[in-house]
């Protein structure tokens, strides 16, 4: 009996276990097996298949039974998220982890393998010195442990396996990359390009670097990904690989190693932590179609379950030594939640460049990177945005008229004017207020705890906007745009889906969780590559900067193994 027991221990351990699938658990994944260590990825939602289950990624828009539009009868099955007959297969069953809002907060899953990989805008710019300078010049959160000379060479190594299409820009706080040929911006967008160059000395209008293959590699070719054909069908799932996802790149790489073990349908309960060895020794799962709940062990865990719910995860890891979650010494697991302020938005139209169309779709956009307070403090708010831009022409039906008539207006099409966009990607500072906790009697159909979230607005946000509203018509102005319309959208927090911090990097344990490597202060075989772990939100898109910090935490991981410190 004593035998049969270790044999079945032996059967569930491991030497790593990484927690999610998304952009950043692919990551782990990779670079862990990639190494040699037999490595278990757990992901709650069922599996996704690169290529064969992206129903929708060939459909035409008369292929779908209610021209994209869902049902009114099916909705209520459902979250608030990619609710069009084209992305209902991402959708999440509204009883699949409901939460508590303390405050409105909009939260956005991805619940299957690959995660948000899928989903997300595919926006990829590094951070620079000055981001991560951020906190202690400006005195807000805590300084980060690292700077951009630690993650620059790991920037380099995600970037060229995932392929990041882009310029040689030359500016300091936005450094360049390993970038394959840009994406071209539209003559509309070109023109505000050139406006904003002759106008301003301290703005700057580029190409958005994005992770679209376009000119493939040969480590692209291994992969089996192919060149982006600007379907802009992204969010269904490319069957192309043409961008970069967790299920065309990172899993199936290490797949490839025979290191990897995946297991969807596995929602993970908690970490254990054994107080004798003072590390953690596994993870306690319950599977989503048998409710049975199991034990998985391991050497090293990577948490990469996505901000909120690494921090949910950690938060219900209680012990004796830890009872208020995991590594939670400090007393400040879940707190200093931020996000991205979109709430600024403005659109236009040019009576120019009318005998030019744009020839293809644009999978990326223009960018304008963060040029408020960048040199010193100009304004009444703290840090500052960044801005995307997106311009285009469209063709408009005439409608008028009977018969013949009508059908030659309806079948031709003509050219209207062009349009162009831009939306504010503003950076939050983290709060202490502004935080995630259990509730403590409300559970899921899983048994695990309900989050409650508890975050907003604040005047530091609320002037930002304010200076977006008045910045963006200047601009649009100066450019010849006219019908200029800027709106402050009052969207709710979270509703940029790039929720970060509660389980924050820094130097002292007693201001933070996590060390310069990503381990948790109190318990080092835990690693959070995640959202969960970003000390401060900066303005760019921050998915590059988890798969940076992830490989580089996975590296090093790996190298303390070897040494029996770990």
């Amino acid at each position: 009996m004593a035998n049969f027991a270790i044999d079945a221990v032996q059967a569930m351990t491991y030497d790593a276990i990484v927690i999610g699938s998304g952009i950043s658990g692919g990551w782990a994944a990779k670079e862990l097996s990639e190494k040699g260590l037999k490595t278990l990825v757990l992901e709650r939602g069922r599996d996704v298949k690169h290529g064969v289950d992206y129903p929708t990624s060939n459909m035409n828009p008369w292929d779908f039974p209610h021209r994209g539009q869902v049902p009114l009868a099916v909705r209520p099955e459902y979250g608030r998220s990619f609710l069009r007959e084209e992305t209902l297969h991402w959708a999440m069953k509204a009883d699949e982890q409901p939460f508590v809002q303390e405050k409105p907060f909009q939260w956005t899953r991805g619940y299957h393998v690959g995660g948000k990989s899928l989903l997300w805008a595919r926006q990829t710019q590094r951070w620079s010195d000055f981001d991560f300078d951020g906190p202690a010049r400006d005195d807000f959160a805590v300084d980060w442990p690292i700077r951009y000379k630690d993650l620059a060479p790991w920037y380099s190594h995600v970037e060229k396996f995932a392929g990041i299409s882009g310029n040689k820009d030359g500016l300091p706080h936005l450094p360049d990359g390993e970038f394959l040929p840009p994406i071209e911006l539209s003559c509309v967008e070109s023109h505000l390009q050139g406006v904003i160059a002759k106008n301003y000395k301290d703005r700057q209008l580029i190409q958005g670097r994005c992770a679209h293959i376009t000119k493939p590699q040969p480590i692209h070719q291994q992969q089996g990904r192919t060149q982006c054909m600007h379907r802009t069908l992204c969010v269904r799932g490319c069957p192309l690989g043409g961008y970069f996802s967790s299920n065309a790149a990172t899993l199936p790489w290490a797949a490839k190693t025979g290191n990897m073990t995946l297991r969807p349908h596995s929602v993970v309960h908690s970490v254990i932590y054994d107080a004798k060895k003072g590390r953690a020794t596994g993870v306690r799962v319950v599977d989503a179609n048998t409710r049975e709940m199991l034990e998985f062990y391991a050497r090293i865990i990577f948490v990469n379950s996505s901000a909120l719910n690494s921090n949910l995860i950690l938060l219900n890891s209680q012990s004796d030594r830890f009872p208020n979650g995991l590594g939670n010494d400090s007393g400040l697991l879940g707190k200093y939640i931020a996000w991205h302020n979109y709430r600024g938005k403005i659109s236009a139209q040019y009576d120019g460049f009318t005998d030019k169309r744009t020839d293809g779709k644009n999978p990326s956009n223009g960018y304008i990177p963060r040029f408020r307070n960048l040199h010193k403090q100009e304004t009444d708010f703290l840090r500052g945005y960044a801005v995307g831009v997106g311009g285009g022409r469209g063709l408009t039906q005439n409608r008028q008229g009977m018969g013949l008539e009508l059908k030659e207006n309806l079948l031709n099409p003509k050219p209207g004017p062009w349009h162009i966009s831009g939306w504010m990607m503003g950076e939050t500072i983290p709060l202490e207020n502004n935080h995630v906790r259990l509730d403590p009697n409300q559970k899921d159909k899983y048994g695990i705890p309900l989050l409650v979230t508890s975050a907003d607005w604040t005047e530091n946000d609320d002037k930002m906007v304010k200076d977006y509203m008045e910045q963006l018509p200047e601009m649009f102005t100066l450019a010849g745009f006219t019908n200029i319309k800027a709106v402050d959208t009052h969207s709710q927090p979270g509703a940029d889906i790039h929720e970060m911090g509660g389980v924050r990097m820094g130097k002292d344990p007693k201001t933070s969780l996590l060390n310069k490597w990503n381990q948790l202060h109190a318990c080092k075989n835990v690693f959070v590559t995640d959202g969960a772990c970003m000390t401060s939100t900066a303005t760019q898109n921050p998915s590059l900067t988890y798969m940076a910090l992830t490989a580089r935490a996975a590296n090093y991981a790996v190298s303390e193994l070897k040494k029996k410190n770990l």
